[in-house]
């Protein structure tokens, strides 16, 4: 690929540095913009070469994008973000809600597909590689059961959703898996496992001066897709506490497949996938950036519409030609 694939990031948060930094790592890109709802005077990024723009700005800079990546949270941002933007540009987001991918999915499609552009929803760890996972795991152990740990770490979405409640300065929650869930798998044993069964859910919270705490615990254990199907803990603790003690962002996770071959079905076998992440949004924001190079490519070929993980050859995700890869890799 001679010319190199120009990116503008919308969103400067954790994952928007995450995805400045792994563009460094990928030579065949370069990072031209920066859009922000803030003052753009007052983002200080770690690129000051790259310019930053109010996102009103957004449209002005159509010609001067390849790929628009959207590093907002999926509690409010993405939901809006990414079907309105898939009008003007090639999008790619990390939206994690699970319960509600279909219809985002939907939304995205029918922006992307009338305005002729390509849309990646929901590309990361998980959903993403952990949902490649789950694929191959069915296709290759048909007679089987899944299963999905995650963490212990920090899920940025979650922390994301109880930092919007009323009265929240700031927030961490770690997912925890039930070691004891996880052995029965490993064992063979093929339990039926009930979400609350598989994780817990542990919550670092900053209320803020005079906040209700209670009314805030109680808004968190009930929030539906993110805490009401858990056992959960909310801790509050000072913003200092905070910083000291939950600055950083790891994460991680198994999925496994547990299935039989064999002419009776006798033969066990486990698939097993895993992931220690040092920082949830570093790695996420790398995952992303492989996958604007596949809308790329992609959009270049006339494929248009919202697109999933599921959707792309994994050659697409590379920098190398198809005869490099089966020379070093296959």
């Amino acid at each position: 690929m001679n010319e190199k694939i120009r990116i503008a990031v919308l969103g400067y948060g954790n994952l928007g540095k995450g995805v400045e930094l792994a563009i460094r790592q990928n030579p065949d890109m370069q990072l031209v913009a920066f859009f922000t709802r803030r003052d753009p005077q007052q983002l200080k990024t770690l690129s000051p070469a790259v310019p930053v723009y109010n996102v009103k700005d957004i449209l002005n800079k159509r010609d001067d994008i390849d790929v628009l990546i959207l590093c907002g949270g999926s509690a409010t941002d993405l939901p809006t973000q990414s079907p309105e933007y898939a009008k003007y540009f090639n999008t790619v987001d990390s939206f994690d809600t699970h319960a509600k991918i279909p219809e985002h999915f939907e939304n995205c499609d029918k922006s992307a597909r009338e305005s002729g552009h390509v849309a990646f929803i929901s590309v990361g760890w998980d959903p993403g590689m952990f949902s490649l996972q789950r694929l191959l795991g069915n296709c290759i152990l048909p007679d089987g059961n899944d299963y999905t740990f995650w963490g212990k770490g920090v899920s940025q979405g979650h922390s994301d959703a109880i930092r919007r409640i009323d009265g929240v300065q700031d927030a961490k929650q770690y997912t925890v898996p039930v070691a004891e869930a996880m052995e029965k798998v490993r064992n063979g044993e093929n339990p039926v496992l009930t979400t609350r069964e598989k994780h817990t859910r542990e919550c670092f919270v900053v209320a803020k001066p005079d906040a209700d705490k209670e009314r805030i615990a109680a808004e968190i254990k009930s929030m539906p897709n993110y805490f009401a199907d858990y056992d959960t803990t909310v801790h509050f603790i000072s913003q200092e506490q905070l910083d000291r003690d939950h600055k950083g962002i790891p994460h991680g996770g198994f999925v496994m497949r547990s299935g039989v071959t064999g002419a009776n079905g006798e033969t066990k076998e486990m698939i097993e996938y895993s992931l220690k992440l040092g920082s949830n949004p570093e790695f996420t924001a790398s995952v992303i950036v492989a996958y604007a190079r596949a809308a790329y490519k992609m959009s270049k070929e006339g494929v248009t519409g919202a697109k999933t993980v599921f959707d792309v050859p994994p050659a697409y995700l590379s920098p190398k030609s198809s005869a490099e890869l089966r020379k070093a890799l296959l």
